[in-house]
Order: structure tokens, then C-alpha cells, then sequence
């Protein structure tokens, strides 16, 4: 690698790295003789930083060169930064070099926009394009679609690449203006349109034709900026919902916005990222996609903003002391999902386990259960322990947000009145 290159890509990486949309591939490109690469069903493998980003994957810009003046974006126009643009060529041979050397297995490629949209993202094409058919690589490759691109342009790219993502960036359209002016969430749901289309129609045509080429096949993601505009997360998960009903929409991204350019008075007065609310949206966004619950039960007009003390599925069941204790023997699936301490695969077990006899608390334990979460919430066979309509829902939230534990003796007559022998 000439010095040149390297110094492109000191820059470009680093530039890159605000965009935190880097999921496993929920994709398969089997190696093929003659072709470089593959790209594993299961996903790929991922470090992280320190504040659970994800750094897989060469993820690079095309350029840092910026025709926007976004508030929020290190690579705005006004900015003085250093500024870099590989060639078509350089990325490939780059990508193909890092995949040789094993320090890779895909590639996550975004860009500033330079011109246009339309000549940025041409430019981006010509990148995976080349690596797919000239060079035959078989690598994961996520790919950014520029918004307000055109639906041809978008359309070739879903050929290529494995997944597409158009970032929304800012929630609401009214803040998106104030802090981005030259931008407008038409741009970003065109595209996003675009992509839909794509994949209904591959699904379609792949019906009829089993050989027939895939369109993005890892389906699509966004990403929004969380804490630069006063949303509430009832606005965020909201419209992460309604996004979730779209057939392509497989990740909302958060990003706690990092304080980058303090010297914008339309932006918040920040010491560091709103790294705890950005994990508990992500944790509400997971009991929405896989455990059952309705943006309505997590956040609503009473309650807004999620809890930064307690994650939202403990939330929702101190708020629904009625709903419990629920006996495992009994409970159907769904409601053994409710239950804190217990996730999707603890629940299947349970369900399997009770056909073949009584569940038990050492049972549970081996199962994977978190007991000191759960037994507030369940009974079973011989478990004893007081629910939360015994000790009360403000007793059970203390003593799971304890942080240090006292180092003296409890208080026996206490311990004896709600934990007796």
C-alpha cells in the first residue's frame, strides 16, 4: 500500500466512524471456484469499542468532501478538517488487499456527496460493481444509498450490494431543517422506497425464476441521531415502528450524538453521547421485534421517555404489578416472554421443558433464567419468593438498581418481615 493511499485512509476511516449502521449480514454468498470470499447466513464477526460500536468491517468513506452543511456532521461543508477522496481503483485494490490479508470480511462503504447525489452515488457503484463482477469477490458489502438519488441508480445498486441503507438522521422533518436546511425526509423515504420496491419484486420474480439474481438481499436499515433535537423516545420508537411495518426494514439504528462541532449554537451543550438512552432504545427496540410488545406499552403519553435507571421490559412489568406473578406451568409463550430475566431462548426451553414435567427453580437456573430479576414475577413448583404484589413494585425496582450493597449486617427483623423462613 503506497503513502498515499494509507493517508486516505487514515483520513476516511476516521471520518466514517459517526455512521454506526454495521449489523451482521443476514445474508449467504457461498466461496465459488475461482471468485474471492464468501459471506456467512449468520452473520459476521464484529469487535466493538468501548461504548458497544460496532468496528467491524472495513467501513470507509468514498470521500469526506461534503456539499451539505449539516450541524450535526463532522464532514460538514464549513468545517475545517482535512479532506480525502479515493479513486474507484484505490478502494477496490484496498478492499481486495484487506480481504487477503484476513483483516476483513466485508465492506461497509458510505460517502460525503460530492456534486450531486446521483454523481456520488455512481462513483459508489463503480466500486462494488467492479468487486462483484470483475473481480468475482463474494465478501459482505452494505452500502449507503445517497438520498435523493434516482430510483435507476438505485436499482443498480441493490444488485451488488447486500444491504442498502438510507440514513434518516434527525426524527422529525421541522428539526431535520433546522439543523440540516438543504435536506428533506422526501429525499430519505424515496429511496427507501426504491429499495422496497426492489426486494417485493425480486421476492416475486424469485418465485417464478429460482436462479434469478437477488436484490439486496440483507434488505435494508436506517439510522437516526439521538439527543442533538428534543425528540422524545415516544417520537423515535414511533417512527421506528412504522418503519418496522415495511417488509425490507430490517434495523433502526440510534446514535447518541456526539458532541463534534460545539461551536453550533442550534446544537445541544453536550459533555459526551447519550450513550445510556441510546442502549435502552436499542433494548426497546428489541422487545418490539422479537418479544411481542407494542411501541404503545414501552412509551406512551404518560411516560414519553424510557427510564435510564431500569431497562424497558422491567419498566413495563413494575408498571403492571396486575399482569403477575405468572406460573411457568401454565403461561403461554407470549407471556413467559414479559417476564424480566427471561429472553426469547429461556422462554422456548421453558415451553419444551414443562412437556416433560414440572419446571423447577434449579430447573430455571441451568435454563438460563436471571432468578434475581425474575422470581419477583413467576412462581413454579416449590419457588418461594415473595412477587411484586407482595413486597410492592417501588421495593422490587430498589433493590434491582442497588448498585452497592451495604457491607453491614441487614436488618434481621427487616429481612424476617419480607423474606421469612
Amino acid at each position: 500500500m503506497n503513502e498515499q493511499v494509507l493517508d486516505k485512509l487514515k483520513v476516511l476511516a476516521e471520518s466514517a466512524k459517526y455512521d454506526v449502521s454495521c449489523s451482521s449480514s443476514g445474508t449467504t454468498r457461498k466461496s465459488q471456484p475461482g471468485a474471492i470470499g464468501s459471506a456467512a447466513g449468520w452473520g459476521i464477526c464484529h469487535s466493538f469499542t468501548e461504548d458497544g460500536r460496532c468496528v467491524s468491517l472495513l467501513k470507509i468513506m468514498l470521500t469526506n468532501h461534503c456539499i451539505y452543511d449539516c450541524a450535526y456532521c463532522i464532514n460538514r461543508r464549513s468545517n475545517d478538517i482535512k479532506r480525502a477522496t479515493f479513486t474507484v481503483q484505490e478502494l477496490i485494490e484496498l478492499t481486495l488487499e484487506f480481504y487477503r490479508r484476513n483483516y476483513i470480511e466485508g465492506l461497509f462503504l458510505s460517502s460525503g456527496v460530492i456534486n450531486n447525489p446521483d454523481y456520488t452515488m455512481e462513483r459508489m457503484i463503480r466500486v462494488v460493481k467492479e468487486l462483484r463482477t470483475v473481480h468475482r469477490y463474494n465478501g459482505y458489502i452494505h452500502m449507503k444509498s445517497i438520498p435523493g438519488t434516482s430510483p435507476e441508480l438505485v436499482s443498480e445498486a441493490g444488485k451488488y450490494a447486500d444491504r442498502l441503507s438510507v440514513n434518516i438522521e434527525i426524527p422529525k422533518e421541522h428539526n431535520l431543517k433546522l439543523l440540516a436546511p438543504e435536506k428533506d425526509h422526501q429525499s430519505v423515504y424515496r429511496p427507501m422506497f426504491y429499495i422496497q420496491q426492489g426486494v417485493s419484486a425480486n421476492t416475486e420474480e424469485r418465485k417464478r425464476f429460482r436462479h434469478a439474481p437477488r436484490f439486496a438481499p440483507a434488505g435494508q436499515s436506517t439510522q437516526m441521531i439521538i439527543g442533538a433535537t428534543d425528540e422524545s423516545d415516544k417520537d423515535i420508537l414511533h417512527l421506528s415502528s412504522a418503519l418496522y411495518q415495511r417488509p425490507s426494514m430490517k434495523r433502526v439504528y440510534y446514535s447518541g450524538y456526539i458532541p463534534i462541532n460545539t461551536n453550533d449554537s442550534r446544537l445541544p451543550v453536550l459533555k459526551q453521547a447519550p450513550l445510556v438512552r441510546e442502549n435502552r432504545l436499542y433494548q426497546a427496540d428489541w422487545l418490539m421485534r422479537f418479544y411481542g410488545f407494542r411501541v404503545n406499552e414501552i412509551v406512551d403519553d404518560t411516560f414519553p421517555d424510557l427510564d435510564l435507571e431500569i431497562d424497558p421490559k422491567l419498566t413495563w412489568a413494575l408498571r403492571h404489578p396486575e399482569a403477575f406473578p405468572i406460573d411457568l406451568n401454565k403461561a403461554d409463550y407470549e407471556m413467559i416472554l414479559r417476564v424480566p430475566g427471561i429472553g426469547v431462548k429461556s422462554a422456548k426451553l421453558i415451553i419444551v421443558s414443562r412437556k416433560h414435567g414440572k419446571i423447577t427453580s434449579s430447573m430455571l437456573k441451568k435454563i438460563g433464567v436471571v432468578m434475581k430479576r425474575a422470581q419477583y414475577f413467576i412462581t413454579c413448583n416449590e419457588l418461594t419468593s415473595y412477587t411484586v404484589n407482595e413486597v410492592q413494585p417501588e421495593y422490587v425496582r430498589k433493590v434491582l438498581t442497588e448498585k452497592q450493597r451495604s457491607r453491614k449486617e441487614p436488618d434481621k427483623r427487616q429481612l424476617t418481615i419480607l423474606f421469612p423462613d
